[in-house]
């Protein structure tokens, strides 16, 4: 018999609501889970504002999830009950031509947790049986705690876009956005051997709050100053290697083109509205100096895999960037402050 829980169940856009669920019981290939964090996104924000064109209400939202293992469902093998656990929040398919190609990043079939199967602002769910079939539950390593493993997903689609956007040694990079994937990005740039890190942030308050923590070599308030010249003179009007646009911001895509050296590589990490994702752009500038514009979209479980792995051997450092955590029946209140700004993360513990 199971017993009823708690769960922030989205109804309609600006209808959030805390509310009892019958608790769920794993199918086939299923694993059933204890949540024990479920870190918030700025996606989190979009969706109770406008909700989501892959999403069916009701549904319980949440996708940056940890916790531990009740029960596996049948035929289940490998876990047990009390294992610690990271979910991969997009579900590639795993057998389509780019999943075949180990390009799963993009894969044209992907679904996701807390779109079409029910997240983790829950006391309990289901880890459905396609997350286990592309090896995406993963063990958290000893010594990590359940509130750091939750940003494994967030930082996982980091990963990614450097990997794409070959941050290394050496390179002069320029992060845009403080938020916490900038953050993210400040670190694993460093990690990765970047030479110099500069954080680019409109808000001056959200840029000394990020700085504070991860510390980049140069900020620039892009409110104050223009950053594009800024850049110029803090390079004697070399430019840098790299660019990432950590922030939903055409601006800032059309800025990073302008801060970029010859042969600099540009990533489009932060998506436009959908209303307004069309960008003014010199191709002259792409074309003469050799500039490569690369988009970056989510993760693959290989990804969430690694992004596990940094964070437990210290190389990028995350509990320090969960500034608020709250429990599962102040969900709404942790989406709000995520959407004033006034955090860098913010996790709910049901």
């Amino acid at each position: 018999m199971t017993g009823t829980m708690q769960v922030a169940r989205f109804h309609a856009p600006g209808d959030i609501r805390v509310e009892d669920a019958p608790e769920p019981s794993p199918g086939p290939g299923d694993v059933k889970i204890r949540v024990r964090n479920c870190s918030t996104c700025g996606t989190d924000v979009k969706i109770s504002r406008a909700g989501h064109q892959n999403m069916t209400p009701p549904r319980v939202m949440g996708h940056e999830i940890a916790g531990e293992v009740v029960e596996p469902g049948e035929g289940v093998e490998g876990w047990a009950a009390g294992d610690r656990v990271q979910v991969i929040a997009a579900i590639p398919c795993g057998t389509c031509a780019e999943c075949t190609r180990g390009s799963m990043t993009v894969c044209p079939n992907q679904e996701s947790i807390g779109y079409q199967y029910d997240g983790g602002f829950a006391e309990y769910m289901i880890v459905p049986a396609k997350v286990l079939a592309v090896d995406g539950l993963n063990r958290i390593p000893d010594g990590l705690s359940f509130a750091e493993a939750s940003v494994a997903e967030p930082f996982a689609c980091a990963i990614n876009a450097q990997e794409l956007a070959r941050v290394g040694e050496g390179d002069d990079v320029v992060v845009i956005g403080s938020g916490p994937i900038g953050c993210l990005h400040v670190r694993l740039a460093r990690s990765r051997g970047a030479a110099r890190v500069t954080l680019v942030e409109l808000n001056r308050e959200r840029l000394e709050q990020a700085a504070a923590i991860v510390k980049p070599d140069h900020t620039i308030c892009s409110a104050e100053t223009d950053a594009v010249d800024e850049i110029a003179k803090l390079t004697d009007g070399r430019g840098v290697d790299v660019v990432i646009t950590a922030a939903a911001s055409g601006k800032a895509q059309e800025q990073a083109v302008l801060m970029a050296a010859r042969q600099g590589r540009i990533s489009f990490f932060g998506g436009l509205p959908k209303d307004n994702p069309v960008i003014a752009l010199d191709s002259n500038l792409v074309h003469y100096r050799e500039l490569m514009i690369i988009g970056a979209n989510g993760s693959s479980p290989a990804h969430n895999k690694r992004a596990l792995q940094l964070i437990a051997a210290g190389s990028v450092p995350v509990a320090d960037l969960i500034t608020h955590r709250l429990p599962l029946r102040d969900v709404l209140s942790a989406i709000d402050i995520v959407s004033r700004g006034d955090a860098i993360k913010v996790t709910v513990e049901p």
